[in-house]
Protein backbone atom coordinates (compact mmCIF):
# COMPACT_ATOMS: atom_id res chain seq x y z
CA UNK A 1 0.00 0.00 0.00
CA UNK A 2 2.87 2.43 0.47
CA UNK A 3 6.48 3.12 -0.40
CA UNK A 4 8.72 1.86 2.43
CA UNK A 5 10.60 4.28 4.31
CA UNK A 6 12.99 5.02 6.87
CA UNK A 7 11.78 7.85 9.43
CA UNK A 8 9.84 10.07 7.66
CA UNK A 9 9.48 10.40 4.33
CA UNK A 10 11.39 12.69 2.79
CA UNK A 11 12.81 14.04 -0.39
CA UNK A 12 15.70 11.54 -1.43
CA UNK A 13 13.65 8.66 -0.76
CA UNK A 14 10.97 10.39 -3.10
CA UNK A 15 13.20 10.50 -5.62
CA UNK A 16 14.50 7.17 -5.05
CA UNK A 17 11.06 5.43 -5.13
CA UNK A 18 9.89 7.52 -8.27
CA UNK A 19 13.32 6.14 -10.23
CA UNK A 20 11.81 2.38 -8.78
CA UNK A 21 8.38 3.26 -10.07
CA UNK A 22 9.68 4.57 -13.34
CA UNK A 23 12.15 1.34 -14.12
CA UNK A 24 9.28 -1.10 -13.10
CA UNK A 25 7.12 0.60 -14.73
CA UNK A 26 8.65 0.79 -18.44
CA UNK A 27 9.49 -3.28 -16.87
CA UNK A 28 6.09 -4.71 -16.39
CA UNK A 29 4.49 -2.25 -20.02
CA UNK A 30 6.91 -4.81 -21.75
CA UNK A 31 4.44 -7.44 -20.28
CA UNK A 32 1.45 -5.47 -21.04
CA UNK A 33 0.85 -4.29 -16.79
CA UNK A 34 -0.08 -1.72 -15.82
CA UNK A 35 2.27 0.11 -12.47
CA UNK A 36 0.11 2.19 -9.93
CA UNK A 37 1.13 3.99 -6.69
CA UNK A 38 -1.18 4.39 -3.95
CA UNK A 39 -0.63 7.54 -2.00
CA UNK A 40 -1.03 6.74 1.45
CA UNK A 41 -0.42 10.13 3.66
CA UNK A 42 2.96 10.98 4.12
CA UNK A 43 3.66 12.02 0.90
CA UNK A 44 1.95 15.31 1.16
CA UNK A 45 4.73 16.51 3.44
CA UNK A 46 5.37 20.19 2.34
CA UNK A 47 8.51 19.68 -0.16
CA UNK A 48 10.01 23.66 -1.82
CA UNK A 49 6.95 25.31 -3.44
CA UNK A 50 4.98 21.72 -3.39
CA UNK A 51 5.10 18.29 -1.57
CA UNK A 52 6.65 14.99 -2.18
CA UNK A 53 3.41 14.06 -3.92
CA UNK A 54 4.03 16.87 -6.46
CA UNK A 55 8.02 15.67 -6.75
CA UNK A 56 6.46 11.71 -7.25
CA UNK A 57 4.03 12.96 -10.35
CA UNK A 58 6.80 14.95 -11.43
CA UNK A 59 10.00 12.71 -11.72
CA UNK A 60 7.54 9.48 -12.87
CA UNK A 61 6.96 8.59 -16.28
CA UNK A 62 3.26 9.37 -17.16
CA UNK A 63 3.48 6.69 -19.29
CA UNK A 64 4.72 3.87 -17.51
CA UNK A 65 3.47 5.02 -14.00
CA UNK A 66 -0.23 5.70 -12.91
CA UNK A 67 -1.44 6.31 -9.46
CA UNK A 68 -4.39 5.31 -7.35
CA UNK A 69 -5.92 8.09 -5.30
CA UNK A 70 -7.07 6.93 -1.28
CA UNK A 71 -9.54 9.76 -0.85
CA UNK A 72 -8.97 9.48 3.30
CA UNK A 73 -5.14 9.78 2.83
CA UNK A 74 -5.01 12.88 0.56
CA UNK A 75 -7.27 14.10 3.32
CA UNK A 76 -6.03 13.02 6.19
CA UNK A 77 -2.66 15.12 5.75
CA UNK A 78 -5.04 17.87 5.16
CA UNK A 79 -4.62 18.04 1.37
CA UNK A 80 -8.62 18.66 -1.40
CA UNK A 81 -8.45 15.17 -3.39
CA UNK A 82 -10.76 17.70 -5.63
CA UNK A 83 -7.69 20.10 -6.32
CA UNK A 84 -5.55 17.27 -6.74
CA UNK A 85 -7.43 15.58 -8.90
CA UNK A 86 -7.56 18.79 -10.92
CA UNK A 87 -3.93 19.54 -10.48
CA UNK A 88 -3.20 16.08 -12.33
CA UNK A 89 -5.62 14.93 -14.72
CA UNK A 90 -4.94 11.57 -16.63
CA UNK A 91 -2.42 10.64 -13.78
CA UNK A 92 -5.38 9.35 -10.90
CA UNK A 93 -7.11 6.07 -12.59
CA UNK A 94 -7.38 4.22 -9.51
CA UNK A 95 -9.44 5.66 -6.36
CA UNK A 96 -10.10 4.17 -2.66
CA UNK A 97 -13.44 5.21 -1.67
CA UNK A 98 -13.30 6.04 1.75
CA UNK A 99 -14.62 8.38 4.10
CA UNK A 100 -13.07 9.61 7.22
CA UNK A 101 -14.82 10.42 10.94
CA UNK A 102 -16.35 13.75 11.48
CA UNK A 103 -13.75 15.84 13.52
CA UNK A 104 -11.17 13.95 13.17
CA UNK A 105 -8.35 16.04 13.07
CA UNK A 106 -6.06 16.44 10.03
CA UNK A 107 -2.52 18.02 9.34
CA UNK A 108 -0.46 14.66 10.29
CA UNK A 109 1.93 12.95 7.92
CA UNK A 110 2.37 9.61 9.58
CA UNK A 111 0.22 7.85 7.15
CA UNK A 112 -1.68 5.93 10.44
CA UNK A 113 -4.87 6.07 12.38
CA UNK A 114 -6.99 4.01 14.13
CA UNK A 115 -9.18 2.13 11.45
CA UNK A 116 -12.14 3.10 13.71
CA UNK A 117 -11.35 6.28 11.51
CA UNK A 118 -12.77 4.51 8.51
CA UNK A 119 -16.48 5.42 8.49
CA UNK A 120 -19.91 5.16 6.37
CA UNK A 121 -19.58 6.74 3.24
CA UNK A 122 -21.80 9.59 2.75
CA UNK A 123 -21.30 10.13 7.21
CA UNK A 124 -17.64 11.53 7.17
CA UNK A 125 -15.93 14.64 6.21
CA UNK A 126 -16.12 13.92 2.21
CA UNK A 127 -17.16 15.85 -0.27
CA UNK A 128 -18.52 12.76 -2.37
CA UNK A 129 -20.26 14.73 -5.22
CA UNK A 130 -17.70 16.98 -5.79
CA UNK A 131 -14.53 14.76 -5.41
CA UNK A 132 -16.67 11.97 -8.23
CA UNK A 133 -17.28 14.94 -10.37
CA UNK A 134 -13.54 15.67 -10.32
CA UNK A 135 -12.37 12.20 -10.42
CA UNK A 136 -14.88 11.38 -13.91
CA UNK A 137 -13.32 14.74 -14.82
CA UNK A 138 -9.86 13.43 -14.13
CA UNK A 139 -9.83 10.04 -15.95
CA UNK A 140 -10.26 8.00 -12.83
CA UNK A 141 -11.47 4.33 -14.41
CA UNK A 142 -11.89 2.37 -11.67
CA UNK A 143 -13.29 3.20 -8.28
CA UNK A 144 -12.71 0.71 -4.99
CA UNK A 145 -14.91 0.74 -2.05
CA UNK A 146 -12.75 0.51 1.03
CA UNK A 147 -13.87 -0.10 4.78
CA UNK A 148 -11.14 -1.28 7.10
CA UNK A 149 -13.02 -0.33 10.07
CA UNK A 150 -14.41 -2.93 12.84
CA UNK A 151 -17.70 -2.44 11.90
CA UNK A 152 -16.74 -2.90 8.12
CA UNK A 153 -19.21 -5.56 7.99
CA UNK A 154 -22.11 -3.19 8.80
CA UNK A 155 -21.02 0.08 6.76
CA UNK A 156 -20.08 -1.49 3.15
CA UNK A 157 -23.50 -2.40 2.40
CA UNK A 158 -24.94 1.28 3.65
CA UNK A 159 -21.72 3.11 1.72
CA UNK A 160 -22.70 0.85 -1.40
CA UNK A 161 -26.31 2.17 -0.64
CA UNK A 162 -25.37 5.85 -0.34
CA UNK A 163 -22.48 5.70 -3.91
CA UNK A 164 -26.10 4.43 -5.97
CA UNK A 165 -27.97 7.72 -4.52
CA UNK A 166 -25.13 10.30 -4.92
CA UNK A 167 -25.69 12.90 -7.69
CA UNK A 168 -22.09 13.77 -9.30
Amino acid sequence: AWTDHKGPFDAQQAHDAAAVFSKAGEILAKQGIRCFYHCHGFEFRPHGNGTLMDLLMKETNPKFVRFQMDVFWVTFPGHDPVKWLEKYPKRWELMHVKDMKKGLATGEFTGKTDVSNDVTVGTGQMNWPAILKAAKASGVKHYFLEDESPTAAEQIPLSKKYLETVKW
